[in-house]
């Protein structure tokens, strides 16, 4: 697999989705949590309690990286900066691109931002060494469960929403 055969896709897809983004420019959007639902605090009050809880671990798990591992561990780095950048850009993004910032656009922004530590969690496998520290290994551990839960719902939440801008 070569760097153009995996760029060709998205580059098709960002392109279309610029294309295409002005037809949905007018359409008004509720609140909620689904792909195409507005992420805001009636969204967020009305989750599921389950929901709500997994947030607080996920959102946990990450700072737990960014304060105690971000300073001697390139995969913390890697995690924290994910996680900061997601949160900080996704606004500017999707605006700068024309799109609505809904559900399925914070989903998108997890992927892109998030799959870089996930790669280097699976390929260097902290959490198997046992040169490492028992801390780490088992937050190592811990943040790679939580990317790949949280990817069982953006990947599908990302595709609807580039479905919806794309055709």
């Amino acid at each position: 697999m070569t760097i153009k055969s995996i760029l060709a896709p998205v580059l098709a897809g960002l392109g279309s989705l610029l294309w295409s983004a002005t037809a949905f420019a007018a359409e008004e959007y509720i609140s909620g949590t689904g792909p195409l639902n507005i992420f805001d605090g009636a969204a967020m009050m009305a989750m599921p309690l389950w929901v709500k809880i997994w947030l607080a671990f996920l959102m946990l798990t990450f700072l737990t990286g960014l304060v105690f591992f971000v300073w001697r561990r390139p995969i913390a780095r890697w995690a924290a900066g994910g996680f900061i950048l997601s949160l900080a850009t996704g606004h500017a993004v999707f605006g700068a691109l024309g799109l609505p910032m809904l559900s399925g656009a914070i989903s998108i922004m997890h992927v892109v931002c998030w799959t870089p530590a996930l790669v280097l969690l699976l390929i260097k496998r902290p959490f198997l060494d046992r040169q490492e520290g028992t801390a780490y290994r088992l937050w190592s551990a811990v943040m790679t469960g939580v990317i790949l839960f949280s990817f069982v719902f953006d990947i599908p939440d990302g595709l609807a929403y580039i479905r919806h801008f794309s055709s």
